[in-house]
């Protein structure tokens, strides 16, 4: 019974994991489109596929959507692509781990503003500190970042914490089905402006079979794990898990982009490590003799 409970525990944070990993691998190929179709046509472009492949695996018509659940899948939707619209901007001029790391204010705030434990409040406080070291220029005479693309990552982060409490809502009925809608909403919304900025290059043989890796590892995989976790698990927790997102941005932007962080910037990504595995560690409330039943009945 131990086990099963902690196991109940677990699978929501490993499946999150996941979509983050998925989702800066994602991002790194990404950038390897702008050349091509730009940043905007690569969110438009990223976003229409994975919609399709989301309807069309999914079919989220078959199951009818209360209007108290649309509202939140509107915003969450529109929440999504204003959120990648943003982020691509901003990997235009800055790399890939500082843009997730400025991005990630939205999550910490929710996080901030959600926990009502002192000891949650200190590792986001240590999350911060490594935050700020991280957005520490790289040496005295380090250029400053660009500051439209910092804007937009900030503005990514805004819009990350808004995915995350209106996706927190739209996922509690039927999360596979609620991340099918978002994405469509999404790429609605983002469609016509990759479309008028990138025109037919959107659609050439060069850049379609990249742009649907995109997709899927971006947007389809991610956002449906994402989905699924998102209703399992206190709102503060994912909030604070998502500190792990800069960390998992630099080493996809290393490795994939050959972005150079300093020493500095990487023992800060490990300040933002430990205070995301201490608050999950911190997370699992201590069980009482009552609350068998109750874990069996959310179990299922």
């Amino acid at each position: 019974m131990a086990g099963g409970s902690s196991w109940h525990r677990l699978w929501p944070v490993l499946i999150l994991l996941v979509a983050m990993c998925s989702i800066q691998g994602g991002a790194s190929l990404a950038k390897q489109l702008f050349p091509l179709i730009g940043a905007t046509g690569a969110t438009s472009l990223r976003l229409m596929l994975a919609a399709v492949l989301l309807l069309a695996l999914l079919r989220p018509w078959r199951r009818p959507v209360t209007r108290k659940a649309w509202k939140a899948i509107v915003v969450y939707g529109v929440a999504m692509g204003l959120m990648n619209f943003l982020l691509y901007q901003a990997l235009v001029s800055i790399p890939l781990g500082i843009a997730v790391a400025l991005e990630f204010t939205g999550p910490l705030a929710v996080a901030v503003f959600t926990s009502r434990r002192r000891r949650d409040l200190g590792w986001i406080a240590l999350a911060m500190i490594g935050l700020a070291i991280l957005l520490w220029p790289r040496d005295a005479g380090g250029e400053p970042l660009n500051l439209y693309g910092v804007l937009c990552a900030l503005g990514a982060g805004v819009c990350w914490a808004l995915y995350i409490l209106f996706g927190r809502r739209a996922g509690s009925g039927n999360g596979t089905q609620s991340a099918a809608l978002g994405v469509t909403i999404a790429a609605v919304l983002m469609a016509p402006i990759g479309v008028y900025e990138a025109g037919t290059a959107l659609f050439s043989l060069q850049v379609l079979p990249l742009a649907l890796g995109v997709a899927v590892l971006s947007t389809a995989l991610p956002y449906t794990l994402e989905m699924i976790s998102l209703p399992r698990m206190p709102t503060y927790l994912f909030g604070t898990l998502m500190s792990l997102e800069p960390a998992i941005g630099a080493l996809f932007g290393l490795l994939v982009l050959g972005e150079q962080l300093s020493l500095w910037q990487w023992l800060a990504i490990m300040t933002v490590i430990i205070a995301s595995a201490g608050t999950t560690l911190s997370s699992a409330p201590r069980p009482r003799l009552g609350d068998a039943v109750g874990a069996t009945q959310d179990a299922r």
